[in-house]
């Protein structure tokens, strides 16, 4: 990569990715999402309701089982008298409402989901000055018909009959890590294995803290692990095709990300990823394809795949098209801190 940008990203952390929900300082080359069934401090979509104020509601957004929603749905917040805002979860099923005053809240979550899940509600009191986290489970309205092709709840994650003392660590990791004290939750997390090594969603988390922290050799290891209890699990497939990415191993993460979007064809962050691996393996058109994919479906949180787009181009001599790349992204995130270096770029193609 010629240039080093970072960026913020209001979804995964998924595309992780963390702190300060913008989801993470995010590097060109590195992830821009985690896939977890944890939520991070500041993850998901931000909104703004018309009561300005210091406080907000972070949430996730999970099915009966507890496995995170990775489909976005929709989330409404509500108040008495009839303001509302409306936004969608992340991949990982995390929303976030900011810049809120105390009082109370009605969050409304509609999974649309083919009739499958009922709307639920919660009601929130949010206090001054303090992030609100909420857990909200979906209910399903027929579980009897559930089959065993769906690609989103895996069906090891939902037979797992986890002891209560690894669940006890595996929530407080989940915690932990939404304040964000991620070697703590690390521990959490470790603790929690140790009690139940098969525990799915704890092997997806760990491996994605340790993605977080730069640890790839052992966040790959349980990645893997993770992988070998459930070959559909969509989470561990994709956060491993991010930890091949980071070690350039191209070949590998474009079949790994394959696979992941096999099980979610429309995750934007699968698309990213599998992007930014084919553009290190010089199929161009591959990586054209995946990077317009990923910012058809995930739009703004997904620019970036603009400036990976631009830096293709170039590399092809189309300048034209490098410089329309780098302007839409420049018109999509015009104060991303990535914007002066974005400019450089373009003015070194005039």
């Amino acid at each position: 990569m010629a240039h080093t940008l970072q960026s913020s990203c209001t979804i995964l952390k998924l595309i992780s990715q963390r702190r300060n929900h913008t989801l993470a300082k995010l590097l060109l080359g590195l992830p821009l999402v985690v896939a977890s069934a944890a939520f991070p401090q500041g993850s998901g979509q931000r909104s703004a309701v018309s009561g300005v104020g210091p406080a907000s509601i972070r949430g996730i957004v999970v099915t009966p089982d507890g496995a995170p929603i990775s489909e976005a749905v929709k989330v409404t917040l509500k108040v008495l008298r009839g303001d509302q805002a409306v936004i969608y979860t992340d991949q990982q099923g995390r929303f976030e409402f900011g810049g809120l005053g105390p009082g109370g809240y009605t969050i409304e979550v509609d999974p649309d989901r083919d009739a499958r899940f009922e709307i639920t509600t919660e009601v929130i009191s949010v206090l001054r000055n303090t992030p609100t986290f909420v857990t909200i489970t979906i209910k399903e309205k027929q579980r009897e018909n559930r089959s065993t092709g769906d690609k989103t709840i895996s069906v090891a994650m939902l037979d797992q009959k986890v002891p209560s003392e690894a669940k006890r660590e595996f929530d407080k990791a989940t915690r932990l890590d939404s304040e964000g004290r991620t070697d703590e939750s690390v521990n959490a997390l470790r603790r929690a294995l140790a009690i139940y090594p098969d525990y799915l969603m704890a092997l997806n988390d760990l491996g994605a803290r340790l993605l977080d922290l730069g640890q790839l050799p052992e966040a790959a290891q349980h990645l893997r692990a993770a992988i070998k209890i459930d070959p559909n699990a969509f989470n561990p497939q994709l956060n491993l095709g991010v930890v091949l990415v980071r070690q350039n191993e191209f070949g590998q993460a474009l079949e790994i990300l394959g696979k992941a979007l096999s099980l979610e064809p429309s995750a934007p962050a699968a698309h990213l990823y599998a992007g930014i691996a084919a553009a290190g393996l010089n199929d161009s058109g591959r990586a054209e394809k995946e990077l317009n994919s990923a910012y058809e479906l995930g739009g703004h949180p997904y620019a970036v795949a603009l400036v990976y787009l631009g830096r293709l181009y170039t590399k092809k001599g189309d300048r034209e098209q490098a410089i329309k790349s780098l302007e839409a992204y420049l018109r999509d995130s015009p104060n991303d801190p990535n914007s002066a270096e974005v400019k450089k770029m373009i003015a070194a193609l005039h």
